[in-house]
């Protein structure tokens, strides 16, 4: 059976430079491959980055421009872009405003939001 969630029913968490709503993920449906939640960074956010040990992660740009920071390159963010972030790679955020970077985010296999920056991964 499918799962629908709207967004007054996400769980929100705040992580470093950005808000989290969690929408679909073991928390709330029987997955145990992926994970999925819209990230939204105020305009000027750039947070330290992260490296998911053990998720990939695909991020689809809903609105705002910025861009993501690693060290194989950086990646353009505008509305209709998507890109994916292997395991193990350091990544950074940066939003340019005038408006927020809002980011659909997907982990396989599923995150636990922000255990990568408790253990200091960031």
């Amino acid at each position: 059976m499918f799962k629908r969630v709207e967004r007054a029913e996400a769980q929100i968490m705040e992580l470093p430079g950005r808000t989290w709503r969690s929408y679909l993920g073991p928390q709330n449906t029987s997955t145990k491959n992926s994970s999925m939640g819209v990230s939204t960074f105020p305009a000027g956010s750039r947070p330290t980055g992260h490296v998911h040990a053990a998720e990939e992660e695909t991020v689809y740009c809903i609105s705002g421009r910025g861009r993501l920071v690693s060290s194989e390159g950086n990646a353009e963010l505008e509305p209709g872009v998507a890109v994916w972030i292997p395991t193990g790679l350091f990544h950074a955020t940066e939003s340019d405003g005038p408006d927020e970077l809002v980011l659909l985010c997907s982990f396989s296999p599923p995150v636990a939001a922000g255990s990568y920056e408790r253990r200091g991964t960031a």
